[in-house]
């Protein structure tokens, strides 16, 4: 068999089809076609792992993407890709949207901030760590949290101690990104230096039984002046801990006017731990329209392990008459809280779902949690032909993701007849490091009557370390 050009490999990568939905490009992503880094001849594999990945992410396969990155950065950490494989593969990580996955690239963009400073992608690296950030914070991870606070304090620049006896600032809340509204006709930028806003501050010293009657007064005025002073109370609220904190911020979110200040209620909702804030959040969910609080709710519930909450979302998520960009948030958290019933419920809602980005989302959702009997369903679910082919090949990829028996995997290509998913064995057999992996796909390389997919198979053996991997390519080039 005469030997395959490894160019030709990376050109039939670039022609294979999305995994994913090709999404559109922000600002950001444009720098995708800008950014052509030139490689020295000295580093072959890695010039050919990373272009392939690039591929990937321009096509918005970012799964795999990341994963290609990253295995490029822990194989040749040395080579002259290795600096801007961080902050690409942090991107592809980023655009997936998964907590799990977001965690992942601030520990990527970190790592190449400390070891690779002169990098040229450092700029983007830093923006990007600050959305990161931003988003972790949203879904309540304190770190993420002090480092946006400790960001917008250095953004601010040095405030000093400040004069003697002035208590110190309480924190502002990490707040969630939203959807584009009419810009608001008020800014509470200003305020921070006002009597009223340092008298309101003063209050998170006082106990709950003086503090709380001077918030509820605040909450309750309606003037336009009082806007920026009932944001503030909100977080004030939501540290007093009283069998009164619920009610309050729950009032808040059906009654003041003040989109910021419903927001924000719903957020801190998630920070008290009862079963009455729980059940403020169900109520909110079965009675608003507003997609905003909606999402906020959804998150706020995930934060609480009660059997309630996991009730109220399972509810959510099987409701038809709601924004499926919400239903599948309610997925997406269903499948962070692992146990047998959530699993059990989201096979169920995946038979009954008719819409393929809220299956893509199920999918995901159990490939998360192990030890379930996801794994076996997920194949199941790779080889029902009524399923569109895009379901099926995610299935094939997550069920590979979440550990399916290899054997299992193995097997499934030689039952498979369709081109697109033995392209995708080939790509779940390369991202497991199981011997039997390995032999399938030198067993492709040398039996596949499609020439595509037989070089497919040539650039993944490629980039394995087996020193079986290195014997048949060498044979392969020497016929």
């Amino acid at each position: 068999m005469p030997a395959m050009p490894l160019l030709a490999v990376l050109v039939t990568l670039a022609q294979q089809p999305s995994l994913e939905r090709a999404m559109p490009l922000r600002t950001l992503e444009a720098r995708l076609a800008a950014l052509q880094v030139a490689m020295p001849a000295q580093d072959p594999l890695a010039d050919s792992m990373y272009r392939a990945a690039r591929r990937l992410l321009n096509r918005g396969r970012y799964t795999e993407a990341a994963a290609v990155f990253q295995d490029l950065i822990k194989r040749y950490p040395q080579s002259t890709r290795a600096a801007n494989a961080h902050y690409w593969g942090a991107f592809a990580l980023y655009r997936t949207g998964e907590t799990d996955r977001l965690q992942q690239a601030h520990i990527l963009l970190q790592y190449q901030k400390e070891h690779y400073p002169r990098a040229e992608t450092r700029r983007d690296a830093a923006a990007l760590a600050v959305r990161i950030d931003g988003e972790l914070a949203r879904r309540g991870d304190a770190d993420a949290a002090a480092r946006v606070t400790a960001g917008a304090q250095a953004a601010a620049g040095p405030t000093g101690a400040g004069p003697v006896g002035q208590p110190p600032r309480p924190p502002r809340p990490p707040r969630a990104p939203r959807p584009p509204r009419p810009p608001s006709d008020v800014s509470c930028d200003d305020e921070d230096d006002d009597i009223p806003t340092a008298a309101l501050n003063a209050l998170l010293q006082m106990d709950q039984e003086r503090a709380l009657p001077i918030l509820k007064n605040v909450l309750a005025r309606r003037d336009s002046g009082s806007v920026c002073l009932r944001r503030r109370a909100i977080f004030l609220v939501s540290q007093k801990r009283s069998p009164e904190t619920d009610d309050i911020l729950l009032a808040a979110v059906r009654g003041d006017p003040d989109p910021e200040v419903r927001a924000q209620a719903v957020f801190w909702l998630s920070q008290v731990p009862t079963e009455e804030a729980v059940v403020a959040l169900d109520s909110i969910l079965r009675t608003t329209s507003d997609p905003e609080l909606q999402d906020k709710a959804i998150f706020a519930l995930s934060q609480h392990r009660s059997a309630r909450a996991g009730a109220a979302l399972r509810a959510y998520a099987e409701r038809a008459d709601v924004p499926p960009e919400i239903r599948e948030k309610a997925i997406f958290w269903l499948g962070q809280h692992r146990s047998a019933e959530n699993a059990a419920f989201l096979r169920g809602l995946f038979a009954r779902l008719d819409n393929d980005e809220l299956k893509d989302k199920t999918l995901f959702s159990l490939s998360q949690m192990r030890g379930q009997g996801n794994e076996r369903w997920l194949l199941e679910v790779a080889g029902n032909e009524r399923e569109s082919l895009e379901v099926r090949k995610k299935a094939l990829f997550w069920a590979g993701q979440a550990g399916a028996p290899i054997t299992d995997l193995v097997a499934l290509y030689d039952r498979t007849l369709d081109p697109e998913m033995r392209d995708q064995l080939i790509f779940v057999y390369s991202q497991r490091r199981e011997p039997a992996a390995l032999d399938q796909l030198l067993k492709i390389a040398q039996r596949e009557r499609d020439q595509e997919l037989r070089k497919k198979a040539i650039f993944w053996i490629g980039q394995s370390r087996d020193p079986r991997a290195a014997q048949f390519l060498a044979d392969l080039i020497n016929q």
